[in-house]
């Protein structure tokens, strides 16, 4: 499956992001679009991302502070959207390290055009972000080593994992406490959506508690929140 770019569009102008979202989506990409700074902050902490098209002027917190906290981050690309009045922001926006603005009204077809060169030229799609390096994960009686994929329980045994355990694991590892859908944990380890009837997540699941769940049947560790998802219920420990 062609894993589509996920964008995240932050505009506080339902007609400008309604439309836009649509003719985005349209063009080939996924997108996920928010209202505001922490409904953004939310969404970057659940998901994977690949860009951020970032409107300037919102209430509450504006998008350069947002610009700021996805820079200090890391490096992914950030559009700003602008209004013809705001040189100076698009100025600060710029040595932020913002990738590129458009200023309003503009043209769909042009931002897709500007979404495609930095995309291209960063590579999204290929290589997410990633968190800052993590040699091992401690949780309940277990240390995943995240240079060669080892999972030792308190005995020292080491259990294998498959590709899928791993990127599964790393996701409830990074998000501990968070409950976690369908779609996002989908997101987060495959890049792409679910459909109605899609299990893929429910059966790597049990998989996982089988290897890491001193009773499958009963999971203490990776807990189902009805209606909503699932979520690793262990503090985690980063060294």
């Amino acid at each position: 499956m062609t894993q589509k770019p996920h964008i995240l569009l932050v505009d506080d102008e339902r007609s400008i992001r309604d439309p836009l979202t649509s003719f985005l989506t349209k063009n080939g990409y996924r997108v996920t679009a928010a209202a505001d700074a922490e409904s953004a902050r939310r969404t970057l902490n659940s998901s994977a991302i690949d860009m951020l098209i970032l409107d300037i002027m919102m209430p509450g917190e504006d998008g350069l502070s947002l610009c700021r906290h996805v820079r200090e981050k890391g490096e992914m690309p950030v559009i700003l959207l602008t209004a013809r009045s705001e040189e100076t922001d698009r100025i600060v926006g710029l040595e932020m390290g913002a990738d590129d603005y458009v200023v309003k009204p503009f043209s769909p077809r042009e931002l897709v055009a500007r979404i495609k060169t930095i995309l291209r030229r960063a590579g999204a799609g290929a290589a997410r972000e990633t968190a800052p390096p993590t040699r091992a994960f401690l949780f309940a009686d277990w240390a995943l080593n995240t240079d060669d994929w080892t999972l030792t329980g308190a005995d020292g045994v080491a259990i294998p994992l498959s590709t899928a355990d791993y990127r599964l694991l790393i996701a409830f590892l990074e998000r501990p406490r968070q409950v976690l859908t369908r779609d996002q944990l989908l997101d987060l380890t495959q890049g792409r959506e679910a459909n109605p009837f899609d299990r893929a997540i429910d059966n790597q699941i049990s998989r996982l508690r089988r290897k890491i769940e001193p009773d499958p049947k009963s999971p203490s560790l990776i807990k189902t929140v009805w209606g909503g998802g699932y979520m690793l219920s262990a503090d985690v420990t980063r060294s």
